[in-house]
């Protein structure tokens, strides 16, 4: 029988929490990175889309070839999920060109989870009642979070960072099947480079790009996605759908707290309850048993 860990899991990328929290600290730093580039106007959504993803591709390509040349031709090519990776990082950035961060955020991860747990549930994997609980009650503190700011939101907006969240909810229910995360991911990025380029091509007479711009892109590509990406790829097949959705709730606290420290925005009392509430019921639904559907 095989081993519900893989052996990457066992080696190399150290054990599953520290490369939970490596993940997670990689996504909320992408998302820091992506409001200081796209709310300040130093790039446009596409070249910050297009530069995203080719430097995410060239780190990955490096490191596999450097240290897993062997994976790299036992992975082929998946344009599903290329695809998916550039739907998502497209219409993320779109989105946010028409939304406040706090309704973004909401948009984004309620279709996260919407996405992957409808899929759990329709293959038979029953998250248990403090799983509901813990995800209830995180959700609860997200919604806490960013209701104070909702506005009605721009519908184009919306409709753009609700696809946004299916499409890395499926993509992250892709992953989980992925045997060789690190070259899965570089030939992901790869082959989503081209449907970059050709919306960059596409939307020519809109560029704007200033040298901060590129720079906040590179930086969003080669470190907060490419090797989150990465990462997240090899804890994966270690998590059950349901904990893999739930995880991800606490990205949002991570980039909202990284804006306290880093854009100097305000410390309120209502993100230190909303984080309260959002990593208590993460704790709650890691600490039930897990449960794999055969």
């Amino acid at each position: 029988m095989q081993s519900p860990h893989p052996p990457r899991l066992r080696r190399g990328l150290s054990s599953l929490p520290l490369t939970v929290i490596m993940t997670l600290l990689a996504f909320a730093a992408n998302s820091l990175l992506c409001r200081m580039a796209l709310g300040g106007r130093w790039i446009d959504a596409t070249a910050f889309t297009s530069i995203r993803l080719l430097a995410g591709a060239v780190t990955l390509a490096l490191i596999t070839l450097l240290f897993r040349q062997a994976d790299w031709q036992r992975v082929e090519g998946d344009w599903v999920s290329a695809f998916l990776l550039f739907l998502y990082a497209i219409s993320f950035s779109f989105a946010y060109l028409y939304l406040s961060t706090g309704t973004g955020a909401l948009i984004l991860f309620g279709a996260v989870q919407l996405t992957m747990m409808g899929w759990a549930l329709l293959n038979g994997e029953r998250p248990q009642w403090l799983e509901w609980l813990g995800l209830l009650t995180a959700l609860a503190g997200l919604v806490y979070l960013v209701l104070p700011g909702l506005s009605a939101p721009s519908p184009l907006g919306a409709l753009l960072m609700t696809v946004a969240g299916m499409a890395w909810g499926g993509y992250s229910l892709r992953g989980r099947k992925v045997r060789h995360p690190l070259a899965a991911t570089a030939k992901n990025f790869i082959w989503a480079v081209p449907l970059a380029l050709l919306s960059s091509l596409v939307m020519a007479r809109q560029a704007h790009l200033t040298g901060l711009g590129v720079g906040l892109a590179m930086l969003s590509g080669a470190l907060a996605s490419g090797v989150g990406y990465a990462l997240w790829y090899s804890a994966l097949p270690a998590l059950t759908t349901a904990r893999a959705a739930i995880i991800q709730l606490t990205v949002p606290v991570l980039a909202a707290l990284a804006g306290v420290i880093f854009l100097a925005e305000i410390l309120s009392l209502r993100l230190l309850l909303a984080a309260a509430l959002i990593l208590g019921g993460i704790g709650l639904a890691m600490s039930s048993p897990m449960r794999r559907a055969n």
